[in-house]
């Protein structure tokens, strides 16, 4: 696929010091982004019929939380693939592969992402909302959490490639060191994300029906480990600018 030159670099738009090289639209981000609103659809409260009463109504509007919580987690996949495109504007044989095999896992991952949201907000109000999800043993849940985290390492490891891919062409890219070390820091953040999810994995596959090793508790390391890698590279990129600006 055709490169582009310093001077055609040098008129495209920035976001964070990030030349946008991706900023006209492909065919494959298209396609991929009409794939995830697709999936929305799948995860709006299903009913047979619209509500005509306030019973029918009130069990409509207790799905709005766990919904809530599955288009979160979509739009987690969706902004990935979105930052990578405009990014970098990759429209290669590999990067399409890659981007309809995001398509073909998130289609798979729509229905136990809403049962997984669906028992948290069961659990977290006591039960006080009905989400239409019930689990009838301890090994049901590990079992769900298995094929969720499974789904979701798969989804991570999809935008982990692409942007390896991006990696990989960061020469033809004429990515520069401000870029090169966003790149590094997405690829990371993914990686980051792909191993929580596997301990989640090993968790559902491996070990004993305990209240101490429910799968789901991996998840819990997402709000401290994010930060916490957010901070590190942070603090980096800002020596980083430092050592360019001295020079």
């Amino acid at each position: 696929m055709p490169f582009l030159s310093e001077e055609r670099l040098s008129d495209l738009p920035t976001k964070d010091g990030f030349r946008l090289r991706g900023i006209d639209m492909t065919r494959t981000e298209t396609f991929t982004d009409a794939a995830f609103a697709f999936a929305l659809t799948l995860l709006v409260v299903s009913i047979d019929a619209i509500p005509t009463t306030y019973e029918e109504l009130w069990l409509a509007v207790q799905g709005v939380p766990a919904f809530g919580l599955a288009c979160a987690l979509l739009f987690l996949f969706w902004h990935g693939h979105w930052s990578w495109s405009r990014r970098f504007g990759l429209e290669d044989l590999p990067s399409m592969v890659l981007s309809y095999v995001l398509v073909f896992v998130m289609l798979f991952y729509v229905y136990p992402m809403k049962f997984v949201t669906s028992i948290f907000v069961g659990w977290i109000t006591d039960q006080r909302v009905d989400v239409g999800a019930t689990i009838n043993s301890a090994e049901e849940l590990y079992g769900i959490f298995t094929i969720y985290s499974i789904g979701f390492v798969a989804l991570c490891f999809v935008v982990l490639s692409l942007n390896l891919r991006a990696w990989a062409l960061r020469d033809e890219l004429r990515l520069n060191t401000i870029e090169r070390h966003t790149t590094r820091t997405e690829i990371g953040t993914w990686m980051l994300l792909s191993s929580v999810g596997f301990l989640a994995i090993l968790l559902g596959l491996f070990s004993s029906p305990h209240l101490l090793t429910v799968p789901g508790w991996a998840y819990m390391l997402l709000p401290i480990l994010m930060p916490a890698w957010g901070i590190h590279r942070g603090r980096q990129l800002e020596r980083l600018l430092k050592h360019e600006q001295s020079e």
